[in-house]
């Protein structure tokens, strides 16, 4: 999904190298990726930017040459680049393959069914998926905490009743990618009978929805990506999806078939880091990104630092 703040990105024929001088911690004893020549990519927003340099310099610690080709713009690009060769893996979203790459319309309810759905069929198109995170970055829509209050809203069966009863109440705040997909904002108004006015949808960049969400101006509701950090930072509060419509976005290494029957360490490498990550972590990685301004390469350098991951110097 791509609904958290953007960087400036790169093109898939872009890309520098990893020049970061980092030693095995946790993972990557003995360098087992020594003389290997490796590229990682990401989408443009903030949580996937970080997760491509994460695993960049996993690979760069366990003594792989990485390029880093993250931040490539549009949700398709990143996996046609791993798809197709011209990058080794990223960090992807189990529902965004199987609803938006697969074409499924009716999500899996179980994550971890998800996940074996999405890797049993994905290996068709060259692509091996790795275990999967906790990190569960699905869509939500958000509330300011006065609203909330006023409204009384706390599912989005309220919402769909707000929308029928006082329709101008009923505004949301929305990325133009959102505003299009079946997994947002048609197919939750379908499932939801949510009957938003035409003049109530307000679409604009990912990053102002969480900033005019929280004024209340001009939307009441804005829908947003569950791990960002502007989240907690704006007093936000995500409405329970009680039908449960969205589907599951955990997180998973996806990697180029070919590099995986080449490097089959990576599976090793990075199966503790993916472990390690969660919604209230990436909540905070993102908000030293969205919310502190710092680095997402630093960002990322420093949780697996902290974590015991690797080494600098």
């Amino acid at each position: 999904m791509a609904l958290t703040g953007t960087l400036s990105g790169c093109g898939l024929v872009s890309g520098s190298p990893m020049s970061d001088k980092v030693s095995p911690g946790k993972v990557g004893a003995g360098q087992p990726l020594k003389g290997a020549q490796l590229t990682v990519t990401s989408k443009e927003f903030t949580e996937q930017v970080i997760l491509g340099k994460i695993m960049g310099l996993v690979f760069r610690a366990a003594g792989a040459d990485v390029v880093d080709r993250t931040a490539v713009q549009g949700s398709i690009g990143a996996r046609s680049a791993v798809e197709s060769g011209t990058a080794d893996g990223m960090y992807e979203y189990t529902g965004t393959s199987w609803i938006t790459y697969l074409g499924h319309t009716k999500p899996v309810t179980d994550p971890v069914e998800q996940w074996k759905a999405v890797r049993k069929e994905d290996r068709a198109n060259g692509l091996e998926w790795l275990a999967p995170s906790e990190l569960d970055n699905t869509y939500a829509l958000v509330i300011s905490d006065k609203l909330q209050k006023k409204y009384g809203i706390r599912t989005l069966s309220d919402v769909a009743e707000l929308s029928r009863k006082q329709p101008n109440a009923a505004s949301v705040c929305v990325e133009n990618e959102f505003a299009s997909r079946q997994d947002g904002l048609p197919g939750m108004a379908k499932k939801y009978g949510m009957r938003f006015p035409s003049g109530q949808v307000h679409k604009m960049a990912g990053g102002v929805v969480y900033t005019q969400t929280a004024k209340g101006k001009p939307c009441t509701f804005g829908a947003i990506a569950a791990t960002d950090g502007r989240i907690p930072a704006l007093k936000l509060k995500i409405i329970e999806d009680d039908r449960k419509f969205f589907p599951n976005y955990n997180v998973a290494p996806e990697m180029n078939a070919g590099t995986m029957k080449e490097h089959p360490e990576i599976a090793g490498l990075l199966a503790p880091i993916t472990k390690a990550l969660n919604n209230k972590m990436a909540q905070k990685l993102n908000a030293k990104v969205d919310v502190e301004g710092q680095d997402p390469h630093d960002v990322a350098k420093d949780w697996l630092v902290r974590e015991g991951f690797i080494k600098t110097g």
